[in-house]
Order: structure tokens, then C-alpha cells, then sequence
């Protein structure tokens, strides 16, 4: 990498992998160690520019600086970008700015406007902010007014929860092919980890959480646009996509949010229905797809109840005829003993409601199941725990420590030992040589009959 600073440039320097920069500034040191491990860090670099719709392949070059004064910018200004990343593949040429924030510091929209204003200025294609905030994909962005800016420089996001899971999964995947690289990014792993750096996941619920419970708790009705329920289901969006993180972690893949194609496409709908269901249903909702795992891991969080539900829904085996053998073919995957607070709901072909029981009924009397439903079977099974969780649920760090506990756990005791059925292959009935015997049978017969 030259020394040479791009001509758009008045100041910076190359981003460090040890920044010789004051003990306060911690901002400072963690921007620039990660955006010297993303240009130094082949495939972590790739990753994470392949995110935001950029392609790094062996042609490109990544170029990475930090603490930048651009050329073009008002006289009295004195916006300094935290960074720049240069993505050069031939002649082609692609720039963005990088604003980041640590620990509890949270973006704001007029500065990232700016920065738009200063990127259109100098030719400079793109905005990148970093910080603890969380958004469901980093071409989405967590502060609305960016997100509705009529701005043409695009802005992406990367929360550092992000930017960590992406090194754990490269290292736990074995994925980095050069051995001093790899070592590099077991580095910024760590370093990542230590609470020193100023990482964190979502780990409070805001204060209208506690609010929204008072309300829903003495049989209020949650208003329409109550700013109250859009903070709630703002904070919840952030801890379902911690929550994948945490589980892509946990399991070595990539563990991604469902999401319809409608809420992929369009966050402030996706806010505004889950706002509609909070006042609706008093719930919370989160579906979690894990790689190869039989269905997705279906969160919910019922605020009447104080309760969190997390479980998986299965198609029930079609080689079995019977409620009871059914049952016997899911009961067979529960590994675990200990079924306290696991149930099962069986649904049931046409208009016939949904049954549930304890798991551990089912367990000692699977006939149970069937009672009442002659000549009837279950299409699909849900299995879930649902956790009562009391006055901690209303509390905004408890609520958190409680969730992430919750469904991890029922993915590791329960989820991860189901397999979903799937129909078996054709069989041949008959064997090769009774077959040749009946088709040289037939050919005889019609032989008979034959005259020339």
C-alpha cells in the first residue's frame, strides 16, 4: 500500500493495526485496528464489503484510512470522518466514509447527513456507519431519518456485534486460507471481546418497556401511534437481530432473521405491523432460521402472560397412520428428561382447533392425544417451552439476560435434535428376476397367437 494520500484527501492516515493515538480515545483505536484487519484480512475484508452489495475478489485491492480531512468541504467546517475504505478492482474504483461510535454513543442522522453531503462533494460513493445500534441488514440503517433521507448517497450499517460474528464464523468455519491472517483475526476477535474495546450486544430494553407492561398489566389498550409501543418494537427489532448473532456464535453458521419478502423490502412496514400485533395480541414475535436445523426457531414474547415462548413447528410424519404413532415418531426426538414447562400443540386437519398438552403427559400416555379425534391425525406438530417469567419480565436488563438464556437453551436440549420428516424414495416391489420371469411369461403367451 503506497504512503501516497488519495488526492481528495488534505489529511489521514492508514488505518493501524496498533494506532499510537491518546488512552482516551477508544472510538479511535477500535475503528482503526478493524478497518486495518479488513484490508489486511483477505476473506474477513470480502465479507464484509460482499454485505453491502461490494465485490472483493482476487483483483481487488482494499485501502483503509482513518481520521480524514477531505478537500472539498465548507470553510468552517470541522467534520472529520472516523474513516475511509477504498475498494479498487482494475480501473474501477469504490469509496466510502465510515462514521463509527462505541460503547452507549448512538449516530445521529445530522451527522451522518453531512457526511452525505461531503461524500457527494468529493466523489465519494457511499456512507458507512458503525456503532452498537442494530438493524436487520446492514443495507438497512437503525435511525429512520437516514433510512427516509432523500439523499442519493447510500448509507450502510454494521453493528460491531456484526463485524465480530463475521470474524468468529470465518475462524470457527476455518475459512481464512492464509495461516498469519487467520492468527490476525483470532486477534481482532479478541480484542473484539474484551469490554475494553466498548463491543457490546443489546442488553436493556428502553423505559417505555416497563411502561408498555403497567399498561397492558391493568387492562389497558395500547393507543394507536403510541410512541411508547414504537420504541418497544424498535428495541425488540434490535434483540432479535443480537439474538441471531448470539446464535450464530453459539452454533458456528450463519443464523439469519425470517423475514416475509414484503418486511425485507420495507422496514417501516415491518415495524408497522408488529406495532399493529403489540396492540392487537400483546405480542412480541421473532422467527430465527438456523441452517439445516429441522424449521425455523419460533420466539414469542406474550406481555399478558409475562411469558416467553420459543419452540419449532413440524410436519407430522405421513409413513404413520395413527395420532398415537405420530406422536411416538416426535416424543422419539425429545432427548431430555426434564420437560418441565415443554409442551406440545397437535393441529388437526379441516376446522378442528388446536390441542396442547404437557410434554410430560404425552410422554407416560400418548393415547391421550388422541382423545376425542376418532378417525383423525395431526398434520403438524409445535413443540415449545414457555418460560413464566414473573416480574422480571418487566424489567428492562432482566428481560434481556432472561431471553437470551431461554432460547439458546431450547435450541441446544431440543431444537437441535429434531429432523424434520421428509417422504421415503420408491421402492421396487418386485425383484429384478420375478419380474424378467413375468415379462418372458407374457411374451411367450403372445407367441402362441403369432403367424408369419
Amino acid at each position: 500500500m503506497s504512503d501516497k494520500l488519495p488526492e481528495y484527501l488534505v489529511q489521514g492516515e492508514q488505518a493501524r493495526l496498533f494506532p499510537v493515538l491518546s488512552t482516551t480515545s477508544k472510538e479511535g483505536r477500535t475503528t482503526s485496528i478493524v478497518l486495518a484487519c479488513l484490508a489486511k484480512v483477505d476473506e474477513f475484508g470480502a465479507n464484509l464489503m460482499q454485505s453491502i452489495g461490494q465485490r472483493a475478489g482476487v483483483r481487488t485491492k482494499l485501502e483503509t484510512y482513518t481520521e480524514v480531512v477531505l478537500k472539498n468541504r465548507p470553510t468552517d467546517s470541522k467534520d472529520r470522518p472516523d474513516g475511509l475504505i477504498i475498494l479498487r478492482t482494475g480501473k474501477r474504483e469504490w469509496k466510502a466514509l465510515v462514521e463509527a461510535k462505541i460503547g452507549s454513543s448512538e449516530l445521529e442522522a445530522p451527522q451522518i447527513e453531512k457526511y452525505r453531503r461531503l461524500a457527494k462533494d468529493n466523489g465519494i460513493d457511499a456512507v458507512i456507519s458503525i456503532s452498537n445500534q442494530f438493524t436487520t441488514t446492514p443495507t438497512s440503517h437503525p435511525i429512520e431519518d437516514v433510512q427516509k433521507s432523500k439523499s442519493r448517497i447510500p448509507v450502510f450499517h454494521w453493528s460491531w456485534m456484526y463485524i465480530l460474528t463475521i470474524a468468529d464464523l470465518l475462524i470457527s468455519q476455518e475459512n481464512v486460507a492464509d495461516t498469519d491472517q487467520s492468527m490476525l483475526l483470532n486477534e481482532l476477535r479478541r480484542f473484539l471481546s474484551h469490554e475494553s474495546a466498548g463491543v457490546k450486544g443489546f442488553h436493556r430494553m428502553p423505559k417505555e418497556w416497563v411502561e408498555i407492561n403497567r399498561l397492558v398489566s391493568s387492562g389497558g389498550v395500547i393507543p394507536a401511534k403510541s410512541p411508547d409501543a414504537t420504541a418497544v418494537v424498535s428495541a425488540w427489532h434490535q434483540e432479535t437481530r443480537d439474538l441471531s448473532f448470539i446464535l450464530s456464535r453459539m452454533t458456528e453458521t450463519h443464523v439469519s432473521e425470517r423475514l416475509s419478502r414484503k418486511h425485507q423490502n420495507d422496514l417501516t412496514l415491518r415495524a408497522k405491523d408488529a406495532i399493529s400485533a403489540l396492540r392487537d395480541n400483546q405480542h412480541l414475535t421473532a422467527s430465527l432460521e438456523i441452517p439445516d436445523a429441522a424449521a425455523p426457531l419460533e420466539v414469542t414474547t406474550d406481555i399478558t402472560r409475562r411469558c416467553i415462548d420459543v419452540g419449532m413447528t413440524l410436519r407430522a410424519t405421513e409413513d404413520k397412520v395413527t395420532t398415537k404413532a405420530r406422536l411416538n415418531w416426535l416424543l422419539k426426538q425429545i432427548k431430555i428428561d426434564d420437560t418441565d414447562d415443554l409442551f406440545i400443540r397437535l393441529m388437526w386437519p379441516g376446522r378442528n382447533d388446536p390441542t396442547q398438552f404437557p410434554a410430560a403427559i404425552l410422554k407416560e400416555d400418548p393415547d391421550k392425544a388422541a382423545e376425542g379425534k376418532d378417525n383423525l391425525a395431526p398434520h403438524s406438530f409445535h413443540v415449545f417451552h414457555s418460560k413464566r417469567l414473573g416480574t422480571r419480565f418487566t424489567q428492562q436488563a432482566n428481560f434481556i439476560t432472561d431471553l437470551e438464556d431461554i432460547v439458546p437453551a431450547f435450541y441446544r436440549d431440543i431444537g437441535s435434535n429434531l429432523t424434520a420428516w421428509k417422504k421415503s424414495a420408491p421402492k421396487i416391489k418386485e425383484d429384478r428376476s420375478s419380474a424378467q420371469d413375468v415379462s418372458t411369461d407374457a411374451i411367450a403367451e403372445d407367441a402362441k397367437g403369432y403367424t408369419p
